[in-house]
This record gives C-alpha cells, structure tokens and sequence, in this order.
C-alpha cells in the first residue's frame, strides 16, 4: 500500500519552489514560521520540521536570534579554467578586492626555486593576499613571481589583479596552469585570516603557471574556504 509522503516534506518542497524561482532571495530572510504557519495552514512544529530539512540540504541556514536565510550558492571553481579569482568573481556580480598582508623580496625553498627554474641566490617576490568578496575573507594566496620577470612589482600592483598586470601591463601571454587539491585542517593562521570560527577543513590548491615561451612566472598557494567554494572537474575520455 502505497502512503502519502508526511506533510512537512511536502511543504519542504514547495518551500524549495520558492527558493528555485528567486522569490525567496538568496542571502534574505524567509517569512517568520508564524507566517508560513498561516501560508501553508499547518502547525509551527510542521513548518519547523521542513525548514530543518532544508538546513539540513544546505538551502537555509539559521542565525541564532535573527531568523532563517536562503543560503548564497557556493562559487564554482573550474580547475581546468584559466580565469583569474578577480574574472571568476565579476561572472558572478560580486565585489572584490585584496588586502596585501605580506610583501617581501627573498630567496624561496629550494622546492619553489626548482619548480620556478631559478638560478642559485635568484630571488623572488613573496606575496600573502587576503581575497575578500564583499568584504569578507573567501581566499587565502600566497604567491612566489620571479624578480627577473617582474622587477616593478609593489604593494600596490597586488592589490589589484595580478594577471591584468602580467597580460596588459607586462603584456605578456599566459599558456596554463597545473594545479594540485589538497583537503586540510587549516593551522591556527590561517584559520584567522580566512575569518573561521572553528578549524573545519579547507581546500589547498598548489599551482605553477606557464607563459607562451614556456617560463614558468609564478607559484602559488591557495587555500579556499571549502563552505563558499565547490571544485569541478572536466574529464575526457580519449576514444
């Protein structure tokens, strides 16, 4: 015998309806569990049940004394895309910007120095940024670029975008990029930077990056806040 699913779920699902056709806005508070009580005609304790569901499947989430909120879709990061964190975040109508923590000439570890073909006591530019997206923390990049290639790189160059500067100031072609995913519990400096309460884990992207001639202009660190960003990736099967 078949049984009717349990009014709670239905109520989820038109609840989803709601979201799904952006009457519900992302980021905006849904109406009060008295309102939808009314709405749907059924108790509190049932609309509490659905909007738990939909926690749970990650379309809402609840502030403590504030109310319950359409989740933000988490970015998308295609690592098969060459598209820099600046053009990733303006396809999406957000406003970005980067604090510069750190900025120094040095010499790198021997692994970064073979990996950027570097010559005995070569140096390079460290460079630790903050990638905010309104105004909050969703990136962490520390990035290594050889000094021979970029000679006038400063603070201020960082803080805006530092493939706009190598493609149409340097005027240089960038070929691609190889890139490694690493899931970790982020250490204590870290975790602060990137603004969690909490040490839950995150995403390490390690990544070198080719120019046309083949010279490799950059080695980067970058650790993603896994609760803002999914990762995808394009597989082809050689026929």
């Amino acid at each position: 015998m078949k049984t009717s699913s349990p009014l709670y779920r239905n109520i989820a699902s038109q609840m989803k309806e709601e979201i799904h056709k952006k009457a519900w806005k992302q980021g905006e508070a849904i109406p009060t569990e008295a309102k939808l009580s009314e709405s749907f005609n059924a108790s509190r304790v049932t609309v509490r049940q659905a909007i738990q569901l939909l926690v749970q499947e990650g379309l809402l989430y609840k502030i403590q004394g504030s109310g319950t909120y359409v989740k933000e879709a988490k970015i998308e990061h295609n690592i098969y895309s060459l598209r820099s964190f600046t053009e990733e975040m303006e396809a999406y109508g957000k406003t970005i910007s980067n604090h510069v923590v750190d900025f120094q000439l040095l010499e790198p570890e021997e692994s970064i120095r073979q990996i950027l073909n570097l010559s005995d006591g070569e140096k390079t530019f460290y460079v630790r940024r903050q990638r905010m997206v309104d105004n909050i923390p969703f990136v962490l990049e520390d990035t290594y670029l050889p000094v021979r290639l970029f000679p006038d790189l400063s603070y201020e160059i960082m803080s805006g975008s530092k493939y706009d500067y190598i493609e149409n100031k340097k005027k240089l072609k960038i070929k691609d990029s190889f890139q490694e995913v690493i899931p970790l519990l982020p250490e204590e400096k870290i975790q602060k930077l990137l603004h969690l309460s909490e040490a839950i884990p995150i995403l390490k992207v390690q990544l070198f990056s080719n120019l046309t001639d083949d010279q490799v202009f950059e080695y980067s660190e970058l650790y993603f806040k896994s609760d803002e960003y999914k990762f995808t990736i394009v597989a082809n099967r050689n026929s």
